[in-house]
């Protein structure tokens, strides 16, 4: 799953990192999945890297880039602002709100479920730097440092190998995001990526153990809010238990295996 660092220019490390990024990439989630970082130094020279599992979750890939990101930064000079890019709200709430709780609960969330990716939250935990901060951008965005990253992430994703070659922009020149040595085409049709943002959403609010109103929850399932008002005890969406909660709220805890009720 590790991917070897490369560097733009001998030396490199003897410049403050100026800027860093990481972003994650899976096809099937659960599925091959890929990880790309980039770290950009003050005279502009860049790093970039990656690796690849077989089989994970796009969840642990955003996960693990982070965590390479936090290894690689603790051997090199660092500028005080320094901040790592990320489209992760995952990554970004988790370590920076539910950890805290998470710990004292013995690694469990909110609604008493065990924390999904422990194992990379936990290294997350012992690896992050103080000083350095994540800094949320959104995906697909045409944010240069996050658009490479998921460039390399999905090369990586889809057969183990990088794409394109390392950059060395001017230092007085923006870089532009280099491509990938094949036309990076999404596999997926919308409603397939629109289906796995919401499936990801509901992994976060579960974990959280967040409550929901009815007109949250129908545009989460995508059911009628008049539907969802006659229902009176828990039920099932997909991968999920749907319970009640006062005022009207509900909230989702994972399913066991065992738990049969229909969607």
């Amino acid at each position: 799953m590790g991917g070897r660092l490369e560097s733009t220019e001998d030396g490199a490390t003897a410049r403050r990192v100026v800027l860093a990024a990481c972003d994650g990439a899976c096809s099937g989630n659960p599925g091959p999945g890929g990880w790309g970082a980039l770290l950009r130094f003050e005279d502009g020279t860049v790093r970039e890297w990656g690796g690849h599992d077989p089989a994970t979750t796009n969840n642990r890939m955003e996960l693990t880039a982070a965590l390479e990101v936090f290894r690689a930064l603790s051997a090199l000079p660092r500028h005080p602002r320094l901040a790592i890019l990320t489209d992760s709200r995952y990554l970004i709430d988790g370590l920076q709100s539910w950890l805290p709780g998470w710990k004292r609960k013995g690694w469990r969330t909110a609604a008493g479920a065990p924390v999904l990716n422990r194992d990379l939250w936990e290294a997350l935990d012992g690896a992050r730097l103080a000083g350095v901060e994540l800094r949320h951008v959104r995906g697909h965005s045409g944010h240069p440092e996050n658009d490479r990253c998921d460039a390399i992430a999905v090369a990586y994703s889809r057969g183990g190998g990088r794409a394109g070659a390392p950059r060395t922009p001017e230092p007085a020149e923006p870089a532009e995001p280099a491509k990938p040595a094949e036309p990076a085409k999404d596999p997926a049709p919308p409603a397939l990526r629109r289906l796995l943002s919401r499936l990801e959403l509901a992994d976060r609010l579960a974990e959280g153990g967040h409550g929901l109103t009815a007109v949250e929850l129908a545009q989460l399932v995508e059911q009628p809010l008049a539907q969802l008002e006659r229902r009176q005890g828990a039920w099932r969406w997909r991968d999920w238990r749907v319970e009640p909660l006062d005022a009207g709220r509900w909230r989702l805890r994972r399913a066991d295996g065992g738990w049969a009720d229909a969607e």
